[in-house]
């Protein structure tokens, strides 16, 4: 099974994780940490005071890290597991509850979240996936939520309007909690299935044998039944009521203050601990590379999908971390038609609307190089033929510039006329002279 510890285990035959040896506050100091980690390209291993359990983080904060993960070589191979369909009942191997966890003595206040920046609105679980019945059927949603804590019986948790959100409604109109399940510490490729948005009556879960071409163990929680990842550090049971509290503010992905807003108050009932040494506290750094790599990597492979139905053949694609792994996409391509430029770039709108630019370069011009792709819009890209202006269109609201919901995106057709190849052809001489 691709956990937390198996991945550790990895990356320390390699002497490439970073051990902390101090125990560590609740506030800022493993922000720090987790910086470093992240410039050094490597997990850290620490402890938080008054925490049994060791914390990691930085697990995946590249794209390397994660195909090592899920076992894969190529950008194509991993977009494609993201985008297999969902597998069928055969997808986990059930384990009893009992014989991994136990119950934990302490309250919410115990647990080692985490404030991150002077300006938070308090400490912050952010690897919490939230596990929920869909309401009328056999299936399930599962789904990465921000935490905040409240109180010492519960937090705020931060939902959008998405199948969470739709589950949460649907009960408050039959007037109904809603009884959740929640993960820290899965496996990473868990966490990465619960961040991909299949319809609803598609358990997230079931997409880890995808991902990681082997099947999930999971066990079921001993209050609500529901189904979670046996390899979690901590499992939690509790309700989403209809009480509102404060939540935020939150560093996201483009490194700014997400704005304090009022949220549901999940109510913990119990807090179950791992009782095996593998079992690690997952600690994602807000706006860090691990969290723009887990959040944009789906995206990124619906965009190599959406692009690769409508021009001859695509090369790469890369959501950028400077544009928080979200709003700009750089997409490389071999084309037929002059057209294809344009075409890609309206395809990587439609196929990811928060993507707010977009350019389009070719073959021969690598996205992971900003320098290669600034020569081409300095050499080839013409904004009387090749921009492209969208008004008031649907982007982010992670987005400072939209209002509402609403931005003006834009396309840069960087690409030479294909008439003239000759005249934007790059230099080269023969290799191993």
């Amino acid at each position: 099974m691709r956990d937390i510890a198996s991945l550790l285990e990895h990356y320390r035959s390699q002497g490439n994780v970073i051990t902390v040896e101090k125990m560590l506050s609740t506030e800022y100091e493993p922000t720090k940490v987790l910086e470093e980690a992240e410039r050094r390209g490597a997990p850290a291993i620490f402890n938080v005071q008054g925490f049994p359990l060791p914390c990691v983080g930085s697990l995946i904060p590249s794209r390397e890290h994660l195909y090592t993960l899920m076992g894969v070589r190529s950008d194509e191979d991993a977009y494609r597991r993201v985008l297999a369909p969902p597998p069928s009942n055969d997808w986990f191997i059930e384990k009893p509850f009992e014989n991994i966890f136990s119950e934990f003595n302490g309250n919410v206040k115990d647990l080692p979240a985490i404030k991150f920046y002077e300006k938070d609105g308090g400490r912050y679980i952010t690897t919490s996936i939230i596990v929920a019945r869909v309401p009328g059927t056999d299936t399930y949603n599962a789904s990465v939520h921000r935490l905040m804590i409240s109180d010492e019986k519960g937090f705020a948790i931060r939902i959008v309007p998405r199948h969470l959100y739709r589950i949460y409604e649907d009960n408050l109109k039959e007037g109904k909690e809603t009884p959740v399940a929640i993960m820290i510490g899965a496996s990473p490729l868990t966490l990465l299935a619960s961040s991909l948005s299949p319809p609803l009556g598609v358990f997230e879960l079931s997409l880890y044998k995808n991902l990681a071409n082997e099947r999930l163990e999971i066990v079921y929680t001993p209050n609500y039944g529901l189904p979670v990842d046996a390899s979690s550090a901590i499992i939690i049971e509790g309700v989403l009521t209809s009480k509102l509290v404060d939540e935020g503010p939150f560093v996201d992905l483009l490194n700014l203050y997400d704005r304090r807003r009022k949220q549901p108050y999940l109510r913990v009932e119990r807090i179950y601990l791992n009782q095996s040494s593998r079992a690690f506290f997952h600690v994602l750094l807000p706006g860090g590379l691990e969290h723009k790599t887990i959040m944009g990597f789906p995206r990124e492979a619906a965009i190599w999908d959406a692009v690769r139905k409508a021009v001859p053949r695509v090369i790469k694609v890369r959501l950028t971390p400077a544009g928080g792994g979200w709003l700009h996409a750089i997409i490389s391509i071999e084309r037929n038609s002059d057209g294809d430029g344009k075409t890609a770039i309206m395809a990587a709108f439609g196929a990811h609307p928060s993507v707010k630019h977009v350019v389009v370069v070719d073959y021969d011009i690598d996205p992971d190089k900003p320098e290669d792709v600034e020569w081409a819009i300095a050499t080839r890209f013409r904004a009387d033929r090749g921009l492209v202006i969208i008004n008031n269109a649907r982007g982010s609201t992670l987005d400072p510039t939209a209002e509402d919901g609403i931005v003006t995106k834009m396309g840069i057709d960087a690409t030479y006329p294909l008439k003239e190849r000759s005249k934007y052809e790059r230099p080269t001489y023969p290799k191993g002279r």
